[in-house]
């Protein structure tokens, strides 16, 4: 318990809530299994919560509360969570399975003794209830923000009168794109698992510098690095290796060759331009069939922090290529032929 003396600092906030679903029963049926998965949950969820900036505030038996500085953040991180959940529970049988409900609001919080209180904290709790066993509901504040960054579906539950919130909360439930084998993965039509000579690839090109300046060198890989690594964590995505993918460093070649070269269904690559403290970085998603432009676009950034820039626009770019994928493998999936199993 915080000490009511301490004083109560008061600031805007993404409020993050998370509660397993069905926990009472979880624990009737086997208690020591249950507090085992949960400790392994919490130790997936708590390691996603650091990487996406992140603080935890209260936690209280099965339920986590934290705080993040930026909405996108706290809804890429809930999105994740339910994603590598949804991995750790494959194999298991459905009711054994321990499901997270996840709710995301932005709003004012009182901060005591590191204790999150408030009206802000009370409706990110009422969300997390709202949630469906896997899912993520964000109130409509948080949703104003999301949308703009985060291209996921998200469908609009109306408003929501809930037990202790005197007006009734505007609700979104999320709808990520879709992962081989998990509540959230890509639609597999006609076919319940994909095998891995199914599944697609990409290849993430050593972006280019454009200043020739070692600074910009490593700036430019770490892109390309942080790119490779986060998108490892998508399961029906395969993923080229770094070194495949370095050994096209400064190599003018045609994009239809490389991607025959690395097996690539997609291809992804860009550059950096730096001049007076800013920094340029332009990116591109390929058909490695076609050599056609699926998407792209252009970020501009201060250069005060080299590190929290290249984080950003690692989560801006994964976070944009991520939806352009998954319709790009629905496109694929129905121009194949019919007698074709993956379609």
């Amino acid at each position: 318990m915080p000490d009511p003396a301490q004083p109560i600092e008061r600031k805007l906030a993404a409020i993050f809530a998370a509660d397993v679903a069905g926990y009472s029963r979880l624990m009737g049926q086997d208690e020591v299994g249950t507090l085992r998965t949960l400790a392994s949950h919490r130790e997936i969820m708590d390691r996603l919560i650091g990487e996406h900036r992140g603080r935890i505030a209260n936690t209280a038996g099965d339920s986590v509360l934290a705080e993040f500085p930026s909405v996108v953040d706290a809804v890429q991180c809930a999105v994740q969570v339910q994603q590598a959940l949804a991995e750790a529970n494959e194999g298991v049988p459905e009711d054994r399975r321990m499901s997270f409900r996840i709710g995301v609001h932005m709003g004012d919080v009182m901060i005591r003794g590191g204790d999150l209180l408030g009206d802000g904290v009370n409706v990110a709790a009422r969300l997390q209830a709202l949630a469906h066993p896997g899912g993520v509901c964000l109130s409509g504040e948080a949703h104003q923000y999301a949308r703009k960054i985060l291209h996921f579906a998200y469908e609009d539950l109306g408003h929501q009168t809930v037990r202790n919130i005197e007006e009734p909360i505007r609700a979104y439930a999320v709808k990520p794109v879709r992962l081989v084998g998990s509540e959230t993965g890509p639609p597999e039509p006609g076919s319940e698992t994909s095998s891995l000579r199914d599944r697609p690839s990409i290849a993430v090109l050593p972006f280019e510098n454009m200043c020739g300046s070692p600074e910009d060198e490593y700036f430019a890989d770490g892109i390309t690095e942080d790119l490779i690594t986060a998108l490892t964590r998508v399961r029906w995505v395969q993923v080229v290796a770094r070194n495949s993918v370095f050994g096209y460093k400064r190599k003018a070649q045609d994009i239809r060759q490389v991607a025959r070269d690395l097996r690539a269904t997609y291809m992804l690559e860009g550059s950096v331009r730096r001049e007076a403290g800013r920094v340029r970085l332009t990116a591109q998603l390929i058909d490695g069939t076609t050599g056609t432009h699926i998407w792209a676009k252009r970020y501009d950034r201060s250069l005060e922090d080299i590190f929290a820039v290249q984080d950003d626009l690692t989560e801006r770019i994964f976070a944009a290529v991520m939806p352009e994928l998954g319709e790009a493998e629905r496109e694929r999936a129905r121009a194949k032929r019919p007698d074709s199993l993956t379609a």
